[in-house]
């Protein structure tokens, strides 16, 4: 096809394997490349997607400079590592799509959309949910109202483990259902707050070395970006990686949303609702087969008493199709488009990272309340 365009994809671990599978089986898409420091992990994709002999496999990034006519780049590697990565790929004339969150420093985040933008680039955040058919549908029944007056929101992702060497669970959890809730009400918050318990890793306990995907080699203490960004007085890695954090977000019209967060709970959860005078709407991702209900309910009052009314259940229909599907899609349509994704684009990444780390500041005094600033 002669409007396919060349992708490569740079990490193949468990979520870069399924980037992986959705661009080869795109029709516009012609996957010439994939970059991982495991050699096992290349020896393993080669032979469960049966890839092509003039696919290219290879552990160093820099060979990528090599590929004639390479259009973009799909990243699935260590947050710590996705500056470096990012930059070089939108120097070298590539688009970028990434997987969250975009960089652990909201300066670097802006540093790289402005680039993009310099060079005429795609820079887009692989945040899933917001391609996920549950969160659309969502943003449709909030924003009509049909939920009356909004009072509240609250989420729990809870889970024994996976637990991340390389960011805390308020870097690893929170992002997904704070970008379902900005998509939801349409705004940012202007105030976070939140606190948190470490059990697992104390501070100097979590010796993860990621590798430096960019150089090609194993990245330590010394002389990398580990040592430049992570043990930051804002970094998520400064006073250990948090097992447990519990959020506050305050909006501008003043909702406030609560987050329950932990990779140290066997009960898994991942739920996510909105609160309102008429009903409440419910994302339930563990029911798989109807994820989204809409539960309707009010009071009406009878003298000192309150009589619940109106109470009934609506399982909501979603349209079908895989979110990280539709994620590959998007990256697609914007480079052929040379349009930058409505829904996740660098500039989207660069407000939760700012949220995150402000979220980071709190945290590590307490639980203070942080102000945030407008991009």
């Amino acid at each position: 096809m002669t409007n396919q365009i060349k992708i490569a994809v740079i990490g193949v671990g468990r979520w870069g394997v399924h980037l992986l599978r959705n661009f080869l089986a795109h029709p516009q898409v012609n996957v010439v490349a994939v970059v991982d420091p495991h050699p096992e992990r290349l020896a393993a994709v080669k032979q469960q997607f049966n890839l092509d002999k003039n696919v290219v496999l290879t552990t160093q990034w820099q060979d990528l400079k090599k590929v004639p006519g390479l259009t973009g780049v799909a990243i699935a590697t260590p947050a710590i590592t996705h500056y470096a990565l990012i930059k070089d790929a939108l120097q070298q004339g590539c688009h970028v799509l990434t997987e969250k969150p975009l960089t652990l420093d909201p300066t670097e985040c802006r540093e790289l959309c402005q680039l993009a933008e310099q060079h005429d680039l795609i820079l887009m955040v692989d945040h899933t949910y917001l391609f996920h058919p549950a969160v659309e549908r969502g943003k449709t029944v909030v924003q009509a109202g049909k939920l009356g007056d909004l009072r509240y929101g609250y989420a729990t992702r809870t889970h024994l483990g996976p637990v991340r060497q390389d960011v805390d669970a308020l870097w690893d959890l929170a992002i997904h259902d704070i970008a379902i809730f900005n998509a939801w009400l349409g705004q940012i918050p202007v105030k976070v707050q939140a606190t948190g318990t470490v059990w697992l890793q104390g501070a100097g306990e979590h010796t993860s070395t990621p590798f430096d995907y960019a150089q090609g080699k194993s990245l330590s203490n010394q002389g990398s970006r580990e040592a430049e960004v992570s043990p930051c007085t804002d970094s998520p890695l400064a006073q250990g990686l948090a097992d447990l954090v519990w959020i506050t977000l305050t909006y501008p019209d003043g909702f406030q949303v609560y987050i329950h967060l932990c990779w140290l709970n066997p009960d898994k959860q991942r739920r996510l609702g909105i609160v309102g005078s008429l009903g409440s709407l419910i994302f339930d991702e563990m029911l798989r087969s109807s994820p989204l209900t809409l539960l309707h309910g009010e009071f009406e009052q009878q003298g000192n008493q309150f009589i619940p009314v109106n109470q009934r259940q609506v399982v909501l229909e979603l349209e079908p199709g895989e979110p990280l599907g539709r994620v590959c899609s998007g990256f697609v349509v914007s480079i052929l488009n040379n349009t930058p994704s409505e829904v996740s684009s660098g500039w989207v990444g660069t407000q939760l990272v700012e949220i995150l780390a402000a979220l980071t500041v709190s945290l590590k005094q307490g639980g203070k309340p942080v102000f945030m600033k407008r991009l």
